[in-house]
């Protein structure tokens, strides 16, 4: 499947998402636990054993903990990829985490484990945005430019672990079309929405839009006086009827 996104140019900062987006994960199910990566490997697994002999409320307490504690210690290698970029040392990892190494080793034997896991974990907040946009936004027009905005983040992420993940290029095509499956039914329901309402002035297929977007990013790392977002918000608002 055509990528949406420009392809890498050397590496990059990871961009985290916004708070709405960590909102989503906080109210993310238990579907994701003990869920495989996209690449083959295992994700973050818990500290504690559901024993069949503990009581049922113990052992559901034990596995909201356990979410709790995946999404903080991926939370915490984002924001160390954001100062560091994805080479970022483990120890500053474990530190924003507030966990120690062997909690992380335990979790992550690898580091393309830990980078195939956030780029999982911002893909699901990603995803989930866009849901919790169309209701808490003035318009689905509103909905759809904000959650662009989050697209156009996840981009500079993505392109700092594909850097890494070229290695394993079966690895990367599962977790690209992954990527795919996930954020492209999202943007054609935040189309939809927008177009039911009367607020767009031409259809488009939601591929097309977000592989539009993606070439709007390319280049930006390289140029300073680039601006991608400027771009991109340009194209959003001829998109939209406008009041």
């Amino acid at each position: 499947m055509t990528d949406v996104s420009p392809p890498p140019h050397g590496p990059h900062a990871v961009v985290p998402l916004s708070p709405l987006c960590h909102h989503a994960q906080a109210e993310r199910g238990s579907a994701d636990d003990g869920r495989r990566d996209a690449g083959g490997r295992s994700g973050a697994v818990s500290d504690s054993s559901d024993g069949g002999s503990a009581p049922e409320g113990a052992a559901g307490s034990r596995r909201k903990d356990a979410r709790r504690n995946k999404a903080a210690l991926l939370d915490a290698a984002a924001a160390a990829f954001v100062a560091s970029g994805v080479d970022a040392p483990v120890r500053d990892i474990a530190a924003r985490a507030g966990v120690g190494l062997g909690t992380i080793y335990r979790h992550f034997p690898t580091r393309s484990d830990l980078i195939i896991a956030v780029y999982r974990h911002q893909v699901e907040a990603c995803a989930e945005a866009g849901p919790a946009l169309l209701e808490s936004s003035a318009s689905p027009f509103e909905a759809l430019r904000q959650w662009i905005d989050l697209f156009v983040d996840f981009l500079v992420t993505k392109h700092g672990l594909a850097d890494v993940l070229r290695s394993d290029q079966a690895g990367f095509e599962t977790l690209h079309t992954y990527f795919l499956d996930r954020l492209v039914p999202v943007c054609g329901r935040l189309l939809d929405a927008a177009s039911e309402a009367g607020q767009l002035r031409a259809s488009i297929e939601p591929f097309a839009l977000l592989r539009g977007v993606g070439n709007l990013c390319i280049g930006g790392e390289n140029d300073p006086g680039y601006d991608p977002r400027r771009l991109v918000a340009l194209l959003i608002g001829g998109l939209g009827r406008g009041d």
